[in-house]
């Protein structure tokens, strides 16, 4: 708990803790840890999507935001955002239920019983669109349909990955990188009576998230920011050929995904596309940092309270051990955030039950006062948490269940 009598004056000069007295404000006298979102710089990071989107619909990707209630703030707030891009099928069968519609599951599957969820909740009228890659995945999928007496449509995910010499730019994510390969699997799902072709989904991740404009790393910026110039040529290309040539094929495409956070000024101009998608840009996780884009602001964190202080100029939290899936490495790490210049220790990270930082200043945390940190990525932050704390101005206005707050895990 914050008490407010721990929540240190500022010293002379030190504009930097400005933030942080807000913060220490708004969680005064709530127990720690714990997550919160600032509603503020929610706002202007979503008026800032919306400006960059260009007029095209965004979809709202569900795996980043993890809350009902925030999903319904952010639909409810910013009208260009059409439809929900949901991670697991249990999930979008789940958030039909709650009352969304239009959405669109990310990934393919092939577990039976979470396909039958899908299919009921189609049965009863809900708009829910299956991700395939590979024809194997259709008999699953026809089987379930014809089980539960419906059609269920699906989308074909291509894949938006560019291959240089040497060199594989992206992520492996699909087989289908052809028109001649997208035509095929189309082919094949015609075929099948339980099931229709949605739309196609071309998620460019080398450039939706790959940042490029690191401090102290000139060299490796210029290299990312080249690659990524030619590989929104060769996706761009790829994508359109795709398109064009299932629509030739009389395949009626209801929508054309791509593109990101990180990649809405590129992703927009592809005439191919029909919408884009964004979640992260709303909460500007830790790996967001470093964009040649201006992507934003902070949003979202949490707040680990000071339980001792071991040697001057550092403290220790309770909690803290959160990291981010991916590649392992220190950009995996919960970042310290406020007060201005904290770090963690690198011998010891951010620890199960208690995590060190150096204070980058001369002013001491009492015990019990709170040190702010952002996650490295959007949504996982609500896997730790079964409520998030929405501030506004310096008070706590709400407090709104995540996923797992309301008894949901689905990975």
């Amino acid at each position: 708990m914050v008490n407010r009598d721990t929540v240190p004056t500022a010293s002379a000069g030190a504009s930097t803790l400005d933030p942080y007295r807000r913060f220490a404000t708004a969680l005064s006298g709530l127990r720690l840890p714990a997550a919160f979102v600032d509603l503020d710089a929610i706002d202007r990071n979503g008026e800032r999507l919306g400006a960059r989107a260009q007029g095209v619909p965004v979809r709202l990707v569900t795996k980043s935001i993890r809350s009902v209630a925030m999903l319904r703030y952010l639909l409810d707030r910013f009208p260009y955002l059409q439809g929900l891009l949901c991670f697991s099928p249990a999930e979008a069968a789940w958030l039909a239920s709650q009352g969304f519609d239009d959405l669109v599951i990310a990934y393919p599957t092939v577990e039976p019983s979470e396909i039958a969820l899908v299919a009921a909740a189609v049965r009863g009228g809900a708009s829910i669109t299956l991700m395939v890659d590979h024809v194997d995945q259709l008999e699953v999928i026809d089987r379930c349909a014809a089980a539960a007496g419906t059609t269920l449509p699906v989308a074909i995910d291509m894949d938006a990955s560019t291959s240089f010499p040497g060199l594989h730019f992206g992520v492996y994510r699909s087989p289908v990188a052809t028109a001649k390969a997208a035509l095929a699997l189309a082919a094949a799902i015609a075929r099948r009576p339980h099931l229709r072709l949605d739309g196609v989904m071309g998620y460019e991740g080398q450039i939706a998230g790959l940042n490029d404009a690191v401090p102290g790393q000139a060299v490796r910026n210029r290299i990312i920011r080249t690659l990524k110039a030619r590989s929104i040529r060769d996706v761009h290309r790829r994508r359109g050929a795709i398109v064009a040539a299932l629509t030739a094929a009389g395949h009626r495409l209801r929508f054309v995904n791509g593109g990101g956070t990180g990649s809405f000024e590129s992703t927009a101009r592809d005439p191919s596309v029909t919408e884009l998608a964004a979640g992260s840009g709303f909460y500007l996780p830790g790996l967001f940092d470093h964009y040649a884009v201006d992507l934003g602001e902070p949003a979202a964190g949490f707040a680990l309270p000071v339980t001792r202080r071991p040697a001057p100029g550092i403290v220790t939290c309770a909690g803290g051990g959160y990291p981010a899936s991916g590649p392992i490495g220190p950009d995996r790490l919960p970042k310290p955030w406020l007060p201005a210049g904290t770090t963690l220790i690198d011998n010891e990270g951010g620890g199960e039950v208690q995590t060190p930082v150096r204070l980058a200043t001369a002013d001491v945390l009492p015990l019990g006062a709170p040190v702010f940190f952002r996650h490295a990525k959007a949504g996982e932050l609500c896997e730790r948490f079964d409520t998030l704390l929405l501030v506004r101005g310096d008070a706590v206005v709400d407090r709104v269940a995540t996923y797992r707050g309301d008894g949901r895990c689905f990975f």
